[in-house]
């Protein structure tokens, strides 16, 4: 959980494309949503996040790095996880994806050299570690980029 990440609870936010002001029937009307009197029901309420005066939320807390626009996100597959396909089968992101070993591809898989390969597999991939394209070429398969 991040400051970045913080989200109001589902079904908390109501929509804001709605007339207020136009009278009771509408279920808006007389004050239209304001309440009676107050800062908050006049104009010039202060804007969201205002503590009247107090150190805001959002400058009492430590702010720290940055994120970087660029950065990509890389699912990583082991060599272990091919062992369930059959000898001589062609292993691709779609399939990695039907058969449960990748949820979610984001941005990229890369196949990673833990574990032992016993079977001839074509595997096409985004990226391949120096070890995982070791093994897989050492149990007579072969590596595609993608």
């Amino acid at each position: 959980m991040d400051l970045s990440n913080l989200r109001p609870a589902e079904g908390s936010k109501h929509s804001d494309n709605f007339r207020r002001g136009r009278g009771h029937g509408s279920g808006n009307g007389k004050t239209a949503g304001k309440g009676h009197k107050g800062q908050k029901a006049r104009s010039g309420a202060p804007r969201p996040g205002f503590e009247g005066g107090q150190m805001p939320l959002y400058r009492r807390l430590p702010k720290r790095g940055f994120t970087n626009r660029n950065t990509k996100e890389i699912v990583g597959v082991n060599v272990s996880a091919l062992e369930r396909f059959e000898n001589g089968a062609t292993v691709a992101v779609e399939t990695l994806i039907e058969t449960g070993i990748v949820k979610n591809p984001r941005d990229g898989v890369k196949i990673l050299g833990n574990g032992d390969l016993t079977k001839k597999l074509t595997v096409k991939a985004n990226a391949f570690s120096e070890g995982a394209k070791s093994k897989i070429e050492a149990a007579g398969g072969t590596c595609e980029v993608i």
